[in-house]
């Protein structure tokens, strides 16, 4: 991303946004209420269309193209809430989703089922009557069956119970072992994006005001206590 504005209506949310998320790598976003985060991931994927700035997937630029388009380019979205649908089963989420045939490594059913095997058990069952957790990873489990080369997940452990929370965490980093996914986190809790990220940025009102790895972000309380609200 370089230099993206962005607003909703007459309020001025991203000024100037530039930031990189390096291929095979993962980037956390974190910030406290209000910041931006979600418009960033609204932004890049055109579901509200920055008014200045470029961003860019592998070199080619995507500013401002339809939704759609992104998402054939190679960007899958996890959007904050899950937001799937209640009345289909598991198996009419992944069976549903069109892939491209030109992908490279996509993404197959058996390939989503060995990193989540709770939906492998559930996969008649209707997403509605999934527990919280089962429900985030069928979401990643949708984004995935796409084929992308970047991922973007906001707050995907948002309201879970602590044994979810770590079980999708530690799929999460398995995605990141596997390498050549490159992921955007958008994640509230310092620890976790500390052991999961290979860089964090962190977002002041609409700006980011620091970059860098997860050791130099833990050296910096001041950063710590204004941006994120983490004292010491």
């Amino acid at each position: 991303m370089e230099d993206v504005h962005t607003y909703y209506g007459e309020s001025y949310v991203l000024h100037g946004v530039s930031m990189r998320v390096p291929t095979g790598e993962l980037t956390a976003v974190m910030g406290r209420n209000g910041v931006g985060k979600t418009t960033l991931i609204r932004s890049i994927t055109s579901l509200t269309p920055p008014s200045r700035g470029h961003i860019y997937l592998d070199g080619n630029e995507i500013t401002g193209l339809p939704p759609h388009q992104i998402a054939k380019r190679g960007i899958a979205l996890v959007p904050q809430g899950r937001r799937i649908f209640r009345s289909l089963t598991v198996a009419e989420h992944l069976d549903k989703i069109p892939v491209s045939s030109s992908r490279d490594q996509p993404w197959s059913v058996d390939r989503i089922l060995d990193i989540f095997p709770r939906l492998r058990e559930r996969w008649r069952q209707r997403a509605g009557h999934l527990s919280g957790g089962e429900q985030s990873m069928l979401a990643i489990a949708r984004a995935l069956r796409l084929g992308p080369r970047c991922l973007l997940m906001d707050e995907p452990m948002e309201g879970l119970a602590p044994i979810y929370v770590q079980a999708v965490a530690e799929v999460i980093q398995q995605l990141r072992q596997e390498g050549g996914l490159s992921i955007l986190l958008v994640i509230p809790d310092l620890a976790m994006a500390l052991q999961l990220a290979d860089q964090i940025c962190v977002m002041g009102t609409g700006e980011i005001v620091f970059s860098g790895l997860p050791k130099e972000l833990e050296s910096r309380p001041d950063i710590q206590a204004r941006y994120i609200g983490v004292g010491r």
